[in-house]
This record gives structure tokens, sequence and C-alpha cells, in this order.
């Protein structure tokens, strides 16, 4: 009887360690393939997302690593997208649906996510040094600490279509170049010199050295930026969404302008004023020219 019992309580616990064993093999399998999983869809820092971003990124001639896209995916521009992968020798990964929306930063990602190397900044001088080869005055953007990504891509786009030969941003407390700012340019940046400074007002300094006039952009001045002369070597200030340019910037401009505001609201989005204001320079270019 006692012997018995012996083997019982022997067999017992060995079947209560063999569950044990299991589940915690169990756990570490799941535990091994989440991270398994997590890596094949991880988020990287520098992605672009969307089929015009992912196309005006290939047709630059950029550098990209790697393209995702979802799997059966083969209609409308997502076939030109692969052919000059294709031709360009990039690496092209099919995921499933699920895995390529846990992957994307953005909802509207139209199937495709390239992977870039990062951003590379400019400095000013290549700023300035672009302007020289194409012959013209400089003209440059300085923003004071716009901090939507959104605003920062659209200023971009504006930036690159209205010719301005550089823009330049804060290193600290500022929205940097990523995958939103990218897809809200329409792949704009790809085309753009931007440098990434440590202090705004140094760079202004270093603007005026090179011979470049500095405008601000301001509610509490009493000139508007139709009747200001705003040719020439030229360098506008946009300040932040909510508190404008910061009165150690403003008192290093040369002027400041504003946009007459006639409603209830006493400002526009950054975006706006920037396309506002640098347009009306462009308007004064091409009629001195």
């Amino acid at each position: 009887m006692n012997q018995n019992r012996k083997q019982y309580y022997k067999k017992d616990r060995f079947e209560k360690n063999k569950g044990e064993r299991t589940k915690k093999d169990y756990r570490n399998n799941n535990e091994k393939k989440t991270e398994k999983n997590v890596e094949e869809t991880k988020k990287f820092d520098d992605q672009i997302e969307g089929r015009n971003s992912v196309l005006e990124l290939l047709e630059s001639g950029k550098d990209i690593n790697k393209i995702f896209v979802t799997r059966g995916e083969r209609h409308g521009s997502i076939n030109k997208i692969l052919a000059i992968a294709k031709e360009r020798k990039i690496i092209v990964v099919e995921k499933d649906k699920r895995q390529m929306e846990e992957m994307a930063q953005e909802e509207n990602y139209q199937g495709v996510i390239a992977i870039v190397p990062p951003f590379e900044y400019s400095e000013i001088d290549d700023i300035l040094n672009t302007a020289k080869e194409r012959g013209e005055d400089p003209f440059v953007l300085i923003l004071d600490g716009i901090e939507d990504p959104h605003n920062l891509g659209s200023i971009i786009r504006t930036a690159e279509t209205a010719g301005v030969h550089g823009i330049i941003i804060p290193k600290r407390r500022a929205a940097s170049v990523n995958s939103t700012v990218n897809k809200t340019s329409a792949g704009a940046v790809e085309y753009m010199k931007i440098a990434r400074v440590t202090n705004i007002t140094d760079a202004i300094e270093e603007l005026k050295n090179a011979g470049l006039w500095i405008c601000g952009t301001a509610v509490d001045t009493d000139k508007y930026y139709y009747n200001q002369d705003l040719t020439g070597p030229l360098g506008i200030v946009i300040g932040n969404e909510g508190k404008g340019i910061s009165e150690k910037v403003k008192k290093n401009c040369d002027f400041l302008v504003k946009i007459p505001m006639k409603g209830n609201i006493e400002s526009l989005n950054a975006a706006v004023s920037t396309g506002i204001v640098v347009y009306e320079s462009v308007k004064q270019r091409i009629r001195k020219d």
C-alpha cells in the first residue's frame, strides 16, 4: 500500500512538473513568436508611406533600403513603383495587410512603405551655394519653432514650388523631417535643402553676413507684406504656430511684416501664412525681372 502510494505521488509530481514545463515552454515559444512578429512589423524612423511619396522618392534617385507592399496589390501606380524598384535593383518585400497596418505610421499608407536611410540635413553654406549655382539671389525660409509635422511638410512643399533655395529649422522644440513631413510635402523634401541648427539667432546672423535681408512675420507691426520690397537676397522668418516669432529672433530681423486680418480670428495657419508671404516675394521677383 505504501509502495503504491509512493509510486502514485511520484507519478503525480512528474505529471505536474511535466505540465509546468509544457506551460513554460509554451510561454517561451509565444514570447519568441511575439518578438519575431514585432521585429517583422516594427516601425522604422525613416520610412516613407503612400504611393505618390514613394514614387516621387524612386524618381528622385535617392537611396532606398527596401520597399514593403501589401501582398496582392498590383493595381494603379503600384505597378510603376514595382517596375522602377526592379530597374533600380531595390529589394521589394510582400507582407499581408495586417502586418502592413501594424508597420504603417499613417492610416492611409496606400499599400506601400519605403525604408530609407536617415534624412541628410544640409549646412547653411549648401543653401547659399545652391542659389549661387542657379545664378539667383539667395531666397531662404527660417522656421522659428514649427512643431506640427504637417505644417512643416506643407511649408516645404510651398517653398519648393516657389523656388526657395533652402529652409532652416532648429534642432530643439520643433518638428524634424520624418515620414509624415515627407508625405505632406508630396515628396518635395527630396528636392529641398534643409539645415538643422542649434541656434536660430546665430543662423540669422550668418545669413546677414552673407548679405541677406531678414524679414520677420508678426502681428505687432504696421507694415503690410505687399507694401514691402521682398526681392533680392532675402530670408523670411515664420514663427511658431501658437507663439509666433520669439522676441530674441524678432529683434534680429531687419524688418517685420504682417498679413491683414479682417475677421474675428487673429492669425492664420503657419503654412498658409508662409504661402502668402513667399508668393508675394515670387510675384515681386518676376515683375522685377
